[in-house]
């Protein structure tokens, strides 16, 4: 649903984005269903981290339009539908504005028609901001589809550059639908840039059509000052109620993409280890049946969700994170966990092998089964890497390129429009 009309030129008659170049920061909308709130505040937390880093320097602004799906009831039976009706409207996180309008997400046909009810929702709230006297220049983009196709939308509307963010499942899985893909396609084209979070990632854009030039490859930073090892891993372990033995940690939601029943069942070939799984999701029910029946529920641990900074306590404690995913992007979670000193298993998925690029880092898996889960995992712990190792590797990852790389490329935009 293309917009049928372009907004108005200014009274000079000149594009907002000239003004980007008086001497005042970049002013940046951006735009995505992933993203923290109250009620959610780990949802999306990888594009706040990016957006906290990038404005930190001065030189760009930012407002963030974060809608939601609607939802009338906040009662906890309601589970993640409640935890959305629980989001408000509006919000301040690290200094940031970020309103949350609601978008109509209809069972079982919402993948089919979630691009046309945020672009209208979202259309409604930029108006209305515009309105109380809010500005941009351009619109940052996270997720093809459908924040990417409705965000093109968008910028056509309001006359603005659009870049968009890719990260994972809405290259390598969502375009396996025929209609998705097709707006996927035309979101590609309309776009003024892409940003790709991986070069495997960039390489599935330019499969879908994506010119190879268009696409930017700026790859998530890990916060070394938040994520770091213990002061003392005894204590740590202790204080956690860490078992004796190896334990073994994974973070993820209880999802199927994440395939956290690989590692539950590798727990079979690997007597004397504990697994922990930090996260919560459907499969919750399904995982500790599992554990029952394969006779190693006294081995796994799920502890549910925890809060982003706390996070670090269980990397820096555990003695090897294991990544079992199908798809990825960029895992952040592999490099938080190198970051806290503790070294990596993980699937070949996308990212994988560009995070993990040296042996202190860990093992990337040729493919992702209970038994090369169960010998990878053998093969780290018999020769571990010095912790210090693993923990200098993740800080050649900081947020900096990442950083410089948003602002060089938001700015050849802003001169060319």
């Amino acid at each position: 649903m293309p917009p049928d009309h372009l907004p108005e030129a200014s009274e000079d008659g000149a594009p907002a984005s000239e003004a980007s170049f008086s001497g005042r920061p970049v002013r940046l909308l951006t735009f995505s269903t992933l993203y923290p709130n109250a009620a959610m505040p780990s949802h999306g937390v990888f594009v706040e981290n990016r957006l906290r880093h990038l404005v930190t320097g001065g030189e760009v602004g930012a407002t963030v339009l974060a809608p939601v799906p609607w939802f009338p009831f906040a009662h906890p039976r309601f589970g993640a539908w409640a935890r959305h009706a629980a989001a408000p409207g509006a919000e301040q996180r690290y200094g940031l504005t970020v309103l949350h309008p609601r978008y109509i997400a209809l069972p079982r046909i919402g993948l089919h028609t979630n691009p046309y009810t945020l672009y209208r929702a979202s259309r409604r709230a930029i108006a209305a901001w515009l309105g109380r006297g809010g500005e941009f220049d351009l619109l940052d983009a996270h997720y093809l589809y459908p924040d990417g196709v409705a965000a093109t939308w968008l910028a056509q509307e309001f006359g603005v550059p659009v870049v968009i963010t890719a990260r994972g499942s809405d290259t390598s899985l969502l375009p396996r639908y025929r209609r998705p893909r097709r707006l996927i396609q035309e979101a590609i084209r309309r776009a003024d840039a892409l940003i790709a979070v991986s070069a495997a990632l960039k390489d599935g854009l330019v499969e879908l059509g994506a010119p190879p030039g268009k696409v930017t490859v700026l790859r998530n930073g890990v916060d070394t000052a938040t994520f770091r090892p213990p002061a003392d891993r005894a204590t740590e372990r202790a204080a956690l109620g860490f078992p004796d033995g190896p334990v073994i940690i994974s973070v993820g939601l209880l999802i199927e993409r994440k395939r956290h029943h690989l590692t539950i069942e590798a727990l079979r070939d690997l007597p004397g280890h504990t697994l922990l799984v930090l996260g919560e999701g459907p499969l919750r029910g399904e995982l500790e049946t599992l554990a029952a029946r394969l006779g190693v529920a006294d081995r796994v641990r799920l502890l549910g969700g925890k809060p982003h900074e706390e996070l670090r306590r269980y990397y820096g404690a555990a003695d090897v994170m294991v990544l079992a995913s199908s798809r990825e992007g960029w895992a952040n979670v592999l490099l938080e966990s190198m970051a806290c000193g503790t070294p990596v298993v993980a699937s070949p998925a996308w990212g994988s092998r560009e995070a993990v690029s040296a042996p202190e880092a860990g093992i990337v898996l040729d493919e992702t089964t209970p038994a090369s889960i169960a010998a990878g995992v053998r093969a780290l712990l018999a020769e571990p890497p010095s912790r210090a190792a693993t923990r200098a590797h993740a800080e050649r990852h900081g947020w900096g390129p990442t950083t410089q790389g948003q602002l060089d490329l938001f700015r050849r935009l802003l001169r060319r429009t």
